[in-house]
């Protein structure tokens, strides 16, 4: 999902070279901490909460894929399950890891339904066997300006597909988070128009690269980071990797997704990684690395398409500023 736009650039402090990104988590769960316990809660139970929510004895054993890797660092598990763009649970990074523990992922189903020939419903453990689970090293690349690197566990997206047998007609996947305000406080803020949704072309959705994504770093999805099933399309900006789904519809025409209804000018469709076009609020040609770059080590360049040149093909002889 999407990162909350900046407020301004600020001076880190003189004695850190911490990113700025750690050190205000930090310092939000230091007034959380304040907080709780003039409520009554403890750390403890605060950090039971956390814990919980990030899942992290669920064990999920699958293959390493070499084809699909990269020697660059990975990022640390604290921080990818610390720092996150979940909205349902929150729009600031470290809401997410706090809030999520409220999640339930079983039992849990996905409806499969629309342009296909085979429409049905999944449960968890019947997408747990669909295809074989791989371990897949991608990068995930946000809107204004930082990536991860993660051990993501899955398998490409066209198994499913395959699996429906989508009609000629089908066009468009669309995919339909989880919106229920009793687990996730952030559906009963106006932030979003709720449920979250998100869409591929099918060529998109068919591409090798496509993951859908059951596990990351060994283990089944911490609820933050969008348990128990969710898509990473690391050609794209990350929130166009829908969490927490619970609908995939195959259809005719393009999906209105959740962030082209609120800001048709910020945010296309396609949502590529391209550093030559910019957000209206902020330059997208370079980024830093969560849990890694310092203010004062210099920003990585940007890569297009996420640096997965593979997927160039797809866009052929499209404009990519019209069709951002």
């Amino acid at each position: 999902m999407l990162i909350k736009p900046s407020r301004g650039a600020s001076e880190p402090p003189a004695s850190s070279i911490t990113p700025r990104e750690v050190y205000e988590a930090r310092r939000e769960f230091i007034a959380r901490v304040a907080a709780t316990a003039v409520a009554g809660t403890s750390i403890w139970e605060m950090a039971n909460r956390q814990a919980f929510a990030q899942g992290a004895t669920a064990r999920l054993a699958a293959r390493a894929n070499p084809a699909f890797s990269t020697s660059e660092k990975r990022t640390a598990f604290k921080d990818a399950t610390s720092y996150n763009n979940f909205y349902e649970f929150g729009t600031d990074k470290g809401d997410p890891a706090q809030n999520a523990h409220t999640l339930r992922t079983r039992p849990w189903t996905v409806a499969i339904e629309g342009e296909v020939k085979k429409p049905l419903t999944l449960d968890i453990d019947s997408l747990l066997k669909l295809a074989s689970l791989e371990e897949r090293v991608y990068r995930l690349r946000c809107v204004e300006g930082w990536s991860m690197v993660i051990p993501w566990i899955g398998y490409s997206l066209s198994n499913l597909i395959r699996h429906v047998e989508p009609l000629s007609s089908a066009k468009y996947v669309e995919f339909i988070s989880l919106a229920d305000p009793k687990q996730m406080p952030g559906v009963r803020s106006g932030v979003l128009d709720w449920p979250y949704v998100e869409g591929l072309r099918m060529d998109e959705a068919m591409h090798p690269l496509a993951l859908l994504t059951l596990g990351m770093y060994g283990q089944v999805l911490p609820n933050q980071n969008g348990a128990p099933v969710r898509v990473v399309v690391p050609w794209k900006y990350g929130f166009k990797s829908a969490k927490s789904i619970v609908k995939i519809r195959f259809v005719k025409e393009q999906p209105r997704t959740s962030w082209m209804v609120a800001g048709p000018n910020e945010y296309g469709f396609y949502s590529n990684v391209n550093p030559n076009v910019d957000h209206p609020r902020w330059s997208q040609a370079s980024e830093r690395r969560i849990g890694e770059d310092g203010f004062f080590k210099p920003k990585r360049k940007t890569l297009m398409f996420n640096g997965y040149n593979e997927v160039a093909s797809l866009y052929a002889g499209m404009d990519l500023r019209k069709f951002f």
